[in-house]
């Protein structure tokens, strides 16, 4: 039996997820992954602060600009690490390294969702602390609001 994506937080948050339709995993898949890409953006923005203050954005532009940049500030965190180059984001994401470069240089900021998915995948087994902390965060936040 193989075990789906949302299997380890359908435990953690006291889901039986044999009880979910293959259409309500899919469900809670994406409602995590939008989850995710938030409280990313959150990250990015702290660490963006200095930044957005000089060119005195407001919170509509900051978001719009984290939006744009999401999948170029995640590969680079990815790349800072130094547990991946170049070529290994390539082979993981099963992108050519020209679009993966076009991505971090800020010349394709749409990349394709399947290149998003795969690059948060690999960014959350690089910063497994920073999404442990996210996933306390969604799930505590949903727990109290429910």
């Amino acid at each position: 039996m193989i075990m789906s994506a949302t299997e380890p937080l359908c435990r953690l948050i006291g889901i039986n997820s044999i009880k979910l339709s293959k259409e309500e995993c899919l469900l809670l898949e994406a409602e995590v992954f939008i989850r995710i890409c938030e409280k990313l953006r959150d990250f990015f923005r702290e660490q963006q602060k200095g930044y957005f203050c000089l060119m005195k954005f407001n919170l509509e532009k900051e978001n719009l600009m984290l939006e744009n940049d999401l999948a170029r500030l995640i590969t680079r965190d990815i790349l800072s690490s130094k547990e991946y180059n170049l070529t290994g984001l390539a082979l993981y994401s099963d992108t050519p390294e020209d679009v993966i470069q076009e991505v971090i240089d800020g010349r394709n900021k749409r990349p394709s969702a399947t290149f998003l998915w795969k690059i948060i995948e690999l960014h959350r087994s690089v910063r497994r602390d920073l999404y442990n902390t996210i996933i306390q965060k969604i799930i505590s936040h949903h727990l109290v609001a429910a």
